[in-house]
C-alpha cells in the first residue's frame, strides 16, 4: 500500500533558479495554471453562443454569475459589486482547484498552506488597501475601535491587530485541513482495493461513495471560503 501523503509532495517539472530563490514550475504550478485554463475554457464554450433564452451552457454560466452576484450583494452590499470580479475570479480558482484534485494522479493545490495561504493574503491586502481608500485615516479605527480609551491602546491594538492578521490564518487553515483529510481518507480506502482481490468491490464501492462526498465538500469549501472573503470585505468597506 503506497504512502497516503506522496499525494502532496511538490515535484519539479521544470527547474528555474533566480540566485538563491527556487522559482521552479511545479506540479502544484501546473494544477493553477490547468485551473484557470479549465475555468476559462469553460465559460468561453458555455458563452460562445449567446441568446435571449439560454440554452444548457449559458444557463449555467448565468447561474453561477447570478449565484456569486447574490452573495457579494448580501454580504456585502450594493458598494461591494466593484468589487464582483475579484470575489468570482476568487471562488472559480479555488472550486476548479478543489475540483480537479480529485481525479486520478492529480493534484490539489488547495491542500497545501503555502497556495492557499499566499490566496488569502492577497485578499487581505486587497481587504486593507480598500479599507484605507475608503477610509483614509478612519482605517485606523480598525485596529483602534471607537470609543475605546487611548490609554488602553497599547492593549487593545495589538489584539485587533492579530485579529486582522488571523483572518487569512482561518481562511488557509479550513480550507487546506478539508481538502487534506478528504484525499487521505481517499488514498487509505483505494489501497485496499488491490490488496483485498475479489473483495476489493467493497472499499471500492465505499471509495465511489467518499468520491462524490468529496465533490460536494470541494465545492462547499469553495463557497464557505468565498463567503468568508466577503465577510472580512464587508468590514473593510462597513466597518466603524
Amino acid at each position: 500500500m503506497s504512502n497516503p501523503m506522496e499525494q502532496f509532495d511538490v515535484k519539479t517539472i521544470i527547474p528555474l533558479h533566480i540566485g538563491d530563490y527556487d522559482i521552479s514550475f511545479t506540479n502544484s504550478s501546473l494544477f493553477m495554471l490547468l485551473a484557470v485554463v479549465a475555468c476559462s475554457t469553460l465559460f468561453l464554450a458555455c458563452l460562445t453562443k449567446r441568446t435571449i433564452v439560454p440554452q444548457k451552457g449559458q444557463a449555467f454560466a448565468e447561474m453561477v454569475y447570478d449565484f456569486i452576484f447574490g452573495l457579494v450583494k448580501s454580504n456585502v452590499g450594493t458598494e461591494g459589486l466593484k468589487y464582483f470580479s475579484f470575489i468570482f475570479s476568487l471562488f472559480l480558482f479555488i472550486a476548479f482547484g478543489n475540483v480537479l484534485g480529485l481525479f486520478p494522479y492529480a493534484f490539489t493545490f488547495t491542500s497545501h498552506v503555502a497556495a492557499v495561504g499566499a490566496l488569502s493574503l492577497l485578499a487581505l491586502v486587497f481587504n486593507i488597501v480598500i479599507g484605507i481608500k475608503k477610509k483614509k485615516w478612519g482605517y485606523i479605527h480598525t485596529i483602534m475601535p471607537k470609543g475605546i480609551p487611548w490609554v488602553l491602546a497599547p492593549l487593545v491594538m495589538p489584539i485587533e491587530t492579530i485579529s486582522l492578521l488571523s483572518k487569512p490564518f482561518s481562511l488557509t487553515i479550513r480550507l487546506v485541513a478539508n481538502m487534506t483529510v478528504g484525499h487521505i481518507m481517499l488514498k487509505i480506502i483505494a489501497g485496499f482495493i488491490v490488496a483485498l482481490g475479489v473483495a476489493g468491490v467493497v472499499p471500492l464501492l465505499f471509495d465511489a461513495i467518499i468520491i462524490v462526498f468529496e465533490l460536494f465538500i470541494a465545492l462547499l469549501q469553495a463557497f464557505i471560503y468565498t463567503v468568508l472573503s466577503c465577510i472580512y470585505l464587508s468590514d473593510a468597506i462597513h466597518s466603524h
